[in-house]
Order: C-alpha cells, then structure tokens, then sequence
C-alpha cells in the first residue's frame, strides 16, 4: 500500500504519473485515456508554464511595473523543472521500449 500523497500545489506534470488514480471509466480506451491522456495533459502543462515564463520575461524586459523579477524567476524554474520531468518521463519510455523489443520471445 502506497501511502505517500503529492502536496497539493504540486502542478501535474511535476507529480510522478503513478501516482495518478484512474477509476474504471477512465481505463485505456483511446488516445484520451489512461497513460496516453495523462502525458498529453502533463505536456500542455509544461507548454503553459513555460509560455506564461516566457511571457513573463518579456514583460520584466519591458520594465512594466506589474510583473515582478521574483515572481518572473519562479515561473521560469517551474518551467524548468516540468521540462525536466517530462525529459525523464520520456527517457525511461523510450528505454522500456527498447528493453521491451529486445527481449527473446
């Protein structure tokens, strides 16, 4: 029994993917669902983050008042790390394929 619960705050794309619930009618039925649904969702939100850090430092470039250098640095490393755990996400796909089509049937 897994015990251990993602804190609340913690975007999708961060939280790792086994720890998502899926109820009966959420099984793998199409591109939609399961695993597929829950890496497609995880990427658009690494896209947002990372459009809103890029939008971000547009405006600090700008020197609008309203955007703050401290709030702009802290999009820019939620971004940064959703990429990274998307990066490894991948990485470790692509190797159980490989270990997968490599094994002796």
């Amino acid at each position: 029994m897994d015990l251990r619960l993602p804190p609340i705050n913690m975007p999708a794309a961060i939280r790792p993917l086994a720890l998502t619930r899926l109820t009966p009618d959420k099984a793998v039925t199409g591109a939609e669902g399961g695993f597929s649904g829950a890496m497609k969702s995880a990427l658009h939100e690494v896209s947002a983050a990372q459009n809103q850090s890029r939008q971000m430092q547009r405006e600090v470039q700008m020197e609008n008042p309203t955007v703050s250098l401290e709030d702009t640095m802290v999009a820019i490393q939620k971004a940064q790390i959703g990429f990274q755990a998307t990066l490894h996400v991948r990485n470790r796909m692509v190797q159980a394929y490989t270990d997968i089509m490599n094994m002796q049937v």
